[in-house]
């Protein structure tokens, strides 16, 4: 993807590669919005293992009620970062988002996370898709987030969408724990919530890697402005998450990360935690090792969102909101091969 300007800003120019990984002190304070999910692994291997400080900053995070309370705290400024939907950018940057004027201008994806992990997941005794008829199905909001992957994945199966009743029910861990307690009959959750419905007789009847060759699920988000204002901030972001995945992706941590993926997900026995570790390596479908954003499944996310909102169809360019310039002046630093 060709996303970088032919001037790069001065405040974007390479760093010294010779300053790496030294600082103990004075570190810049970040607030890092997530949703649940095991996606979110190589933050808390970030934190764990020290690498953000290692990159001048410090990482706390929080799970946000949803993209709306993401978006809020965000414009607030009582969060400075995000991980979440790139659906969910292009939507408030077309002001089509579900807040009071549904629109953040100056919000950007600056890095890509993961192919989705998105599974249909319904309570037991239905079977398939078929049978969702007349049935509730919970979403995050209804024109944000994943529904439109809800929406299309009935569509396959010839379900109209009148034919089922959508409520709006939050993140992931919301919707997995009310479909849980019976209030719901189906939703789309995201590894490793199918799992744990699994294992509790709930039924996983499709993926979004059934439908799609490729789609992109989460990406990092921020706002233009403070991004700007902040580069080097976001730089040491950058460097300690793409230190995580170097760990990650080493084999030889395997037991390690699952160990994590248990200590965060109650109920997740060994077996299924090596299953979910190695979900999120896959090469195809897990997590974005290069921290990319692929112009091939942004645009699927694109069109699913053109589709479901009848919006005018574009040039098949991918929007200004998908601003690379940031990771690409972090892999010119010494640190982005660091796979110690």
């Amino acid at each position: 993807m060709n996303s970088v300007p032919a001037s790069t800003p001065a405040a974007l120019q390479p760093a010294d590669p010779s300053n790496v990984s030294t600082r103990t002190d004075g570190l810049e304070p970040l607030a890092l919005l997530c949703f649940e999910g095991a996606f979110n692994l190589p933050v808390w291997i970030a934190q764990q293992r020290g690498f953000f400080e290692e990159q001048g900053v410090t990482v706390s995070m929080s799970y946000t009620k949803g993209s709306v309370d993401m978006i809020n705290r965000l414009q607030e400024g009582t969060a400075q970062l995000a991980l979440t939907s790139i659906d969910n950018v292009f939507a408030y940057t077309r002001g089509q988002g579900e807040t009071r004027d549904g629109r953040m201008s100056d919000l950007m994806a600056f890095m890509g996370g993961d192919a989705g992990f998105l599974s249909l997941v319904a309570r037991p005794g239905l079977a398939s898709v078929d049978a969702l008829r007349g049935r509730t199905l919970s979403v995050d909001a209804m024109s944000t987030g994943f529904a439109f992957v809800l929406r299309d994945m009935l569509a396959h199966h010839a379900v109209a969408q009148d034919e089922v009743t959508f409520v709006a029910a939050g993140g992931t861990g919301n919707r997995y724990r009310e479909l849980i307690a019976g209030r719901h009959d189906a939703t789309l959750v995201r590894s490793p919530f199918d799992t744990l419905a699994q294992q509790q007789g709930f039924v996983a009847l499709r993926r979004s890697r059934d439908h799609y060759p490729a789609y992109l699920g989460t990406v990092g988000a921020v706002r233009q402005t403070w991004a700007d204002a902040h580069p080097d901030a976001l730089q040491g972001f950058l460097l300690g998450y793409r230190r995580a995945l170097n760990w990650i992706f080493d084999t030889a941590n395997a037991a390690a990360c699952a160990e994590v993926l248990r200590s965060e997900f109650a109920g997740l026995d060994p077996a299924a935690a090596q299953a979910v570790y190695r979900e999120l390596i896959d090469p195809a479908h897990g997590l974005i090792r290069d921290m990319d954003i692929p112009e091939a499944a942004a645009r699927q996310v694109l069109r699913l969102r053109d589709h479901y909102t009848s919006h005018p169809p574009g040039d098949d360019a991918l929007p200004p909101c998908i601003d690379l310039r940031y990771v690409q002046r972090a892999r010119q630093h010494a640190a982005w091969q660091d796979v110690r």
